[in-house]
């Protein structure tokens, strides 16, 4: 499908091996997304990118930001045809992001999802080129963005820099809005599983895509603690340990109060009683004369009294306690189409 990616970097399919491994996992295809998604889905073939190719495209793989403490990107250079590596800044741009100590699946569970994830596609999506697992943990080659990720782009202060309008800012939740909505529809049917500001990604026209969806990275009881629950974690996950779509509307929700506040879900350099942005605001979010208080003072007079209400109306109820309170995010993408 030409529309997922340019031909120009279509490429034969390569053999996708790891230890022994190579795409039929355990002998047989994994149909869980193939066939039922056919119109959502791409023809072209992931690149198996060597080790060696990655850290020639890029520099040796020296991080150019920090995603979290333990993931990072780096930009990266491949040919158009080939996919192998070029010089900087020739031939087609990408990002190189490694996932540091993300969950001990096995290579064979990894790459089932990493070509279940190849094969989506929708605008608000962004384009997975190739993968490489050579390293201890997966290393993902992802289309290149040029704003960067969505954190940076809404959290980043100076005097050289001009925050986010509010108008830009909804926008942009309605882009990821519509892209969790592709991945929970029907046909498709997948958690993301990591949503937060980092995993949407900007493009030059502030067009907003997802990345790393439906990987389970954290989709183990074990690895509660590394989530951090007190930011996009939803309160059951904390119990069960497990990932669900209504886990991924919970983060929505603190999505939209960072998007309010300008502020991140977590602080410890704010005031005691503001370090958990969830708790803090909650409260304030239900009085007209208080949501101020929440509100970011750089986009004052931006919005009116009714969509400052609209949105914390939908943040709290993708907050709500109860994970069957929340709402389903088809509804919540027609409440932001509203505003």
């Amino acid at each position: 499908m030409d529309g997922c990616i340019s031909s120009r970097v279509k490429t034969e399919r390569k053999s996708h091996s790891y230890n022994g491994l190579n795409s039929k996992v355990d002998g047989r295809e994994d149909d869980t997304m193939i066939g039922l998604i056919s119109n959502a889905t791409s023809s072209w073939a992931l690149k198996c990118f060597t080790l060696k190719e990655l850290k020639t495209a890029t520099g040796n793989l020296v991080p150019d930001s920090q995603v979290t403490e333990d993931e990072f990107y780096v930009k990266g250079w491949i040919d158009e045809h080939t996919l192998g590596p070029t010089k900087p800044g020739s031939g087609l741009t990408v990002a190189v992001k490694k996932l540091n100590n993300a969950s001990h699946q096995e290579p064979s569970e990894w790459l089932r999802k990493i070509n279940n994830m190849g094969k989506l596609c929708h605008p608000n999506l962004v384009r997975l080129i190739g993968y490489c697992l050579e390293d201890v943990y997966p290393i993902l080659v992802y289309e290149y963005l040029d704003k960067g990720s969505f954190d940076k782009c809404l959290f980043k202060r100076g005097s050289d820099f001009q925050p986010l309008s509010w108008k830009m800012r909804i926008k942009i939740a309605l882009d990821a809005a519509k892209g969790l909505a592709f991945l929970h529809s029907e046909k498709v049917n997948v958690i993301h599983g990591d949503f937060n500001t980092s995993n949407i990604l900007i493009d030059s026209n502030h067009n907003a895509k997802l990345s790393d969806f439906g990987l389970d990275k954290y989709d183990d009881p074990n690895n509660y603690a590394r989530l951090n629950p007190i930011t996009y974690a939803a309160p059951e996950y904390s119990t069960t340990g497990h990932l669900t779509k209504k886990s991924d509307i919970y983060g929505f929700g603190v999505l939209l109060l960072e998007i309010m506040s300008g502020k991140r879900a977590w602080d410890y350099d704010r005031p005691r009683r503001e370090h958990n942005l969830v708790v803090w605001s909650q409260p304030l979010l239900v009085n007209k004369d208080k949501i101020y208080q929440v509100m970011d003072s750089h986009i004052e007079g931006q919005y009116s009294p009714h969509e400052a209400m609209e949105v914390a109306r939908i943040a709290i109820q993708c907050l709500s306690f109860s994970s069957k309170n929340r709402p389903n995010i088809d509804d919540v993408v027609r409440s932001l189409e509203k505003l």
